[in-house]
């Protein structure tokens, strides 16, 4: 029953954070960048939000998106943070799924106990996968865009993506841990007892009996 509880609640931290993963893929408020400080930025309608996909700059009257379709002249730390994402959104799905379908509540015909341990340890292998994927994209992001604009804040994107990967890392974890099988213990309705009915060994033959056959 503990075992199932801890299934349940990683696999809700995992199908949580994945959903956090996948808003960070698709939003572009990664980080806030800017040459002043915050106040003169807003005045001066220079301030500019970035993301994996499309620079935008950020008014009082105005949110305009450029996209970057160039991909060959991308810094080297935005079309990994790309792929890394775009890769843990897509292992998130199987993931989810594998864990889902070894729940103790879903059978599958008439499938051992272990086919469903295996399932759910391959499935928290894989959401670990998707939590180091998140770990890289939304460390290494950061600091490359720190070092070509210059970093004001974090937007909204990354938050969602640091929830994620922390959510899929513990939920992951939970789930690979209470997956694992655990050795059989032996109960008294396992052992085996002989009948008293069941004929006992038979011992030597005693000397009287055989004198007696002799005769």
């Amino acid at each position: 029953m503990a075992n199932t509880c801890v299934q349940f609640t990683g696999f809700v931290m995992s199908f949580l954070g994945w959903i956090g993963l996948i808003i960070a893929t698709a939003t572009n408020e990664w980080v806030v960048t800017c040459n002043y400080n915050m106040n003169t930025c807003k005045k001066m309608d220079e301030l500019e939000a970035k993301g994996l996909w499309a620079d935008c700059v950020i008014s009082t009257a105005l949110y305009h998106c450029i996209t970057l379709t160039q991909i060959l002249d991308l810094p080297a730390y935005i079309q990994t943070s790309r792929a890394l994402m775009v890769t843990a959104s897509i292992l998130g799905l199987p993931a989810v799924l594998l864990v889902l379908m070894s729940m103790s509540c879903i059978n599958l015909g008439s499938e051992p106990e272990s086919a469903k341990n295996k399932r759910s340890v391959f499935g928290g292998i894989l959401i670990l996968l998707t939590a180091f994927c998140g770990i890289v994209s939304t460390v290494w992001f950061p600091i490359g865009a720190h070092h070509e604009r210059g970093l004001m804040s974090f937007g909204f994107s990354l938050y969602s993506g640091w929830v994620g990967t922390a959510l899929c890392l513990l939920g992951g974890c939970m789930i690979t841990c209470c997956s694992v099988d655990t050795p059989a213990t032996y109960t008294d309705n396992n052992r085996f007892y002989y009948s008293k009915q069941s004929p006992a060994h038979p011992g030597p033959p005693s000397t009287n009996n055989a004198k007696s056959a002799h005769v």
